[in-house]
């Protein structure tokens, strides 16, 4: 059953659940009140009719019987003795059923007493009084038809309204599921679009209710999948830039052995072959940083790291024994305080090592790097890694991040221009970021604040 139906049945049930129960409470008023009437006017009715009097039917006291035809013109009367005996032998006169009940008026047991005969449908009241010094009871009945001819025609009244209102809210709720859900078939038509042709464009938001809100929501969705998809589009086609140039260069360098190695081709020097078999070392090199850097890249942004809580200072010392061991004799000078976080180790430890491995790229042999940690008093902790090389340009500060960006200077260095922006994944994932300027020295500066606690 779809959503839309869901909605006008549920509506249609509780509107006929309430119909109903109003109906039902209206009937039960109504009946009681009725039936309450029909008593009173039965008691009223006995009341007036003794005026305080006993009765004496002797001699078959017409002025007697008169008198109570009279007050009780619309109504079956009859008076009976204790022992339940009808006292008024007036042939023809319709007179009301007598049963127990109103004999044990009679002989006293009651005041006075309300049934209902069920064979006849009468409302049977009887009164106790006095007939000729003994006791006896007055009995008036009145036919029940009327009163439930009424309460039938109101059941049919409020089975009509109550059908009436059951349509009408089915039929709102069809309108009211309609224009509800309309926001709702809009996403289910993009989602069914971008399924079957893979456009991400936003779809129509109008208003400001719990659906605009998805509406929204989805919107923002699809415009992340597309930032993701055109993210993963540059990395593709950077990447396949970077790696034309290497393998280019590899397949030139082994087709010169090769040739040099046919049948009647002029020879290679030692001396040259050694120098090929350099530039593929080299080649190969640089392939494989490329292809490692691409791998971490992609990892960063398509795994779920494991975040732990993560002492920085240890992170930072891993990556300097690291630094080290390819640092020859670059001097390191190094300063610490305590800094904790929650965040990923692995891809904080890469982070840094990559801002070290760029400085000691970048800094003139016998140089010294500048390490420091310390806290900015804002919550976060800055990370600052100096050298004293050349420095960044002017015009390549706006996009040292970027991928596979490589400076003049660069250029001519080993690298594969993902570094920085690994640096900066990294960063970000962690809720700081990471800034490029110069140092004091001179060379280039880069700070990578992260957000923590002192240790």
């Amino acid at each position: 059953m779809s959503l839309r139906s869901r909605v006008t049945l549920l509506a249609a049930i509780c509107v006929a659940g309430a119909v109903a129960l109003v109906s039902l409470g209206a009937y039960l008023t109504v009946q009681q009140n009725l039936y309450a009437q029909v008593d009173d006017n039965l008691r009223t009715r006995a009341t007036n009719a003794l005026n305080g009097r006993s009765f004496d039917m002797r001699n078959n006291n017409q002025t007697t019987i008169n008198d109570l035809a009279l007050a009780l013109s619309d109504v079956k009367f009859t008076i009976i003795d204790d022992e339940g005996t009808q006292l008024i032998p007036q042939p023809g006169m319709a007179r009301p059923p007598v049963g127990a009940e109103e004999r044990a008026v009679a002989e006293g047991v009651h005041t006075d007493w309300f049934r209902t005969d069920p064979r006849t449908d009468y409302r049977i009241f009887s009164l106790r009084i006095s007939v000729e010094g003994s006791p006896g009871a007055l009995v008036v009945a009145q036919r029940l038809g009327p009163t439930k001819q009424l309460l039938n025609d109101l059941a049919l009244v409020l089975v009509l309204i109550s059908g009436a209102g059951v349509v009408v809210a089915a039929l709102a709720g069809t309108a009211v599921a309609r224009t509800g859900l309309r926001p709702v078939e809009r996403l289910t038509r993009a989602t069914e679009r971008v399924t079957r042709t893979g456009d991400l464009r936003p779809i129509q938001v109008s208003g400001d209710d719990e659906l605009a809100r998805l509406s929204h929501s989805f919107n923002t969705m699809l415009g992340a999948v597309s930032d993701a998809r055109d993210r993963q589009r540059s990395l593709v086609a950077d990447a396949g830039h970077e790696l034309r140039t290497p393998l280019t260069s590899l397949r030139t360098n082994l087709e010169l052995l090769m040739a040099s190695e046919a049948p009647g081709a002029p020879t290679l020097s030692d001396k040259d072959k050694e120098e090929i078999q350099d530039d593929l070392r080299g080649q190969l090199d640089e392939l494989t940083t490329l292809i490692g850097d691409l791998v971490e890249l992609a990892r960063e942004e398509g795994t779920q790291a494991v975040w732990e809580p993560v002492e920085l200072v240890e992170v930072v010392e891993q990556a300097l024994d690291r630094a080290r061991r390819r640092a020859g004799d670059i001097e390191f000078d190094v300063s610490l305080q305590p800094w904790r976080l929650i965040g990923d180790e692995a891809a904080l430890e890469r982070a840094v090592l990559n801002l070290l491995d760029n400085a000691v790229k970048f800094n003139p042999p016998g140089g010294t790097v500048r390490v420091r940690l310390g806290s900015a008093g804002d919550g976060f902790a800055v990370l600052e890694v100096a050298d004293q090389g050349p420095g960044i340009a002017d015009e390549d500060l706006p996009r040292v991040f970027d991928r596979f960006y490589r400076s003049q200077e660069a250029r001519t260095l080993p690298g594969s221009g993902l570094g920085l922006a690994i640096v900066q994944q990294a960063a970000l994932r962690h809720g700081g970021e990471v800034l490029a300027g110069r140092s004091p020295e001179g060379g280039a500066l880069f700070s990578l604040r992260l957000p923590g606690m002192p240790g």
